[in-house]
């Protein structure tokens, strides 16, 4: 099974765009579908996340106003990659992360 890749944005108040990406080993065959409906459920109006929370990689920009620019990332898709896995630890261990945040 192909692994998974977990594809999410910084916008700032200007509506500056910076995307990132974590590739995670998907040995337990997680479908798409079914990983998108989680992933989605526990997201902040179906849409943000905190990156530090989801231990995924910060995409702020390196200037910061206090008054315009947020804290939270966007969500943008999940998809199947060839790609090499570059987080580190099984797609699981990442679902258990987000659960543990929103079932504490």
């Amino acid at each position: 099974m192909p692994n998974i890749k977990f594809c999410y944005l910084y916008r700032d108040a200007s509506n500056y765009k910076k995307y990132g990406s974590v590739v995670f080993s998907n040995s337990e065959s997680v479908d798409l579908i079914a990983l998108e409906t989680f992933i989605r459920a526990r997201l902040i109006e179906e849409t943000w996340f905190y990156n530090h929370q989801w231990q995924v990689p910060d995409l702020h920009f390196g200037t910061w106003d206090n008054e315009l620019d947020h804290t939270w990332h966007e969500y943008e898709c999940v998809e199947y990659t060839d790609e090499p896995s570059i987080a580190g630890y099984e797609l699981q261990a990442f679902l258990e992360i987000i659960t543990a945040i929103h079932n504490p």
